[in-house]
């Protein structure tokens, strides 16, 4: 078969080769309650066309964000993508190689690798930026080993307002090489809690601005605590369209930026595929994961793109490799380098003005209910509110998801034990309309009095 080639005695060789008796012994560390016992409970045989409407059927069954009145953030954002954008993903100038390792016939794709990396390090305030990682979870990630080599420490000091699932998939990547994360409890503003963690043995420090409650914080002072115990500062950012508003990471003292790219270009895709922006500073360059496009000059002397530094990667050299990151999200970056291409710096600065407008717009309507408290002193597009007499956030937004308004996202959602039941995270976007904002005001009030 095409795309299963080995015999079986092709599969007994390599599980001999490995010391594994069988292929469940590959799967020993999965709990036994994770694993499936015997088939899917799926037809085994179908044709097309039932399979089409079996999957169609399923797919109903989702609630599309633009078809209803829509608040949630929480790290996925949801922005008006042009039409642009996916027209030109699709020419065939873009279909080349899906990895560049021979430059001459991936001229196309290195290209705009190399503006896309030029777009992050201008966004970012940073003097380089690699060609994407997977996401914004798995660059923090990253931004944590490459600050435990570049310091030769061993421990990261975590914010809490860091976004749970980033610091989930963080210690799930670093525990494996020994690193210690020290990750504080949520906070709406952290700064003062963050800087009384810093000390001689701490690594690095990570921040997020606007934080997972939407705290938009300048940074410089935690900077300036970082550097001065020799530890670097990481600044994680889940909204990018924010740096088109707000002082950049770079600005702020930031050493790494580790951020989430999805709002630029992409839409949400339920879930996925996204894309990680990964910035630093020139004198950490050597220590930076992923990919880097470099500009050359070929035989003729005409303008060139390659991949270079390429030794850290695990396609050469893998003993000495920095980071098990060898590849990068293309089409998403493709897509987010077009989007920033025809937004420009005045584009963009618009666009995330409009943001912060309708979420002021958001905030003013919910503030007017009784009870409900804004947490969340200042933001860019995305608050924190507080619900009267311990409602509980997730109740509130699974009712009002019936009729049609589709409220934010329980903080319980994230952290579940973080004891913050009635807290609800809001944002609004270019895309919310003011009657979304009346939907979910007068819906909220009517469930909250009730």
């Amino acid at each position: 078969m095409r795309y299963l080639p080995l015999s079986p005695d092709d599969r007994t060789a390599m599980l001999a080769a490995i010391g594994a008796k069988s292929i469940d012994d590959l799967f020993v560390d999965v709990p036994a309650e994770a694993r499936r016992d015997g088939l899917v409970d799926l037809p085994r045989v179908a044709g097309e066309l039932e399979v089409e409407r079996a999957l169609s059927a399923m797919a109903s069954k989702n609630t599309v964000a633009g078809s209803v009145a829509f608040f949630c953030g929480a790290g996925a954002y949801r922005h008006h993508v042009p039409a642009t954008v996916d027209h030109i993903i699709q020419r065939s100038e873009f279909l080349t190689s899906y990895t560049p390792y021979q430059p001459e016939i991936a001229q196309g794709t290195l290209q705009y690798l190399y503006e896309f990396q030029t777009q992050v390090a201008a966004l970012t305030g940073m003097e380089v930026a690699n060609a994407s990682l997977y996401d914004g979870s798995t660059a923090m990630a990253e931004g944590v080993l490459m600050a435990t080599r570049a310091t030769r420490r061993n421990k990261a000091v975590i914010s809490g307002g860091v976004h749970p699932h980033y610091v989930a998939a963080t210690e799930t990547v670093v525990h494996a090489v020994g690193v210690e994360t020290q990750v504080l409890a949520p906070a709406i503003d952290a700064e003062d809690a963050v800087i009384a963690q810093i000390g001689p043995d701490t690594a690095c420090v990570v921040v997020q601005t606007p934080n997972v409650f939407g705290t938009a914080t300048d940074v410089s002072k935690i900077a300036e605590a970082a550097h001065a115990a020799g530890a670097l500062l990481i600044v994680v950012v889940t909204e990018a369209v924010s740096m088109g508003l707000l002082k950049s990471p770079g600005e702020m003292g930031a050493d790494i930026v580790a951020a989430e790219g999805q709002s630029i270009g992409n839409a949400l895709n339920f879930g996925g595929p996204y894309v990680g922006l990964f910035a630093t500073r020139e004198k950490l360059i050597r220590q930076m994961p992923g990919r880097l496009t470099g500009e050359t000059v070929d035989a003729e002397g005409e303008r060139g793109f390659v991949l270079t530094l390429s030794t850290r990667e695990q396609h050469i050299r893998r003993d000495k490799a920095t980071s098990n990151i060898c590849t990068n999200s293309g089409l998403c970056t493709l897509a987010f380098s077009i989007h920033m291409s025809l937004l420009g710096e005045t584009g963009l600065r618009r666009l995330a003005l409009i943001n912060h407008e309708k979420a002021q717009a958001t905030r003013d309507a919910l503030a007017a209910i009784p009870g409900v408290e804004i947490l969340t002193p200042r933001f860019f597009n995305e608050f924190a509110i507080r619900l009267p007499n311990g409602r509980r956030a997730e109740e509130v937004v699974e009712f009002m998801a019936q009729y049609r308004c589709l409220a934010g996202v329980p903080y319980s959602r994230l952290n579940p034990e973080a004891g913050m039941d009635d807290v609800l995270l809001v944002a609004a976007t270019e895309t919310t309309l003011d009657a979304d904002i009346k939907i979910l005001a007068g819906m909220l009030g009517k469930v909250l009095a009730g």
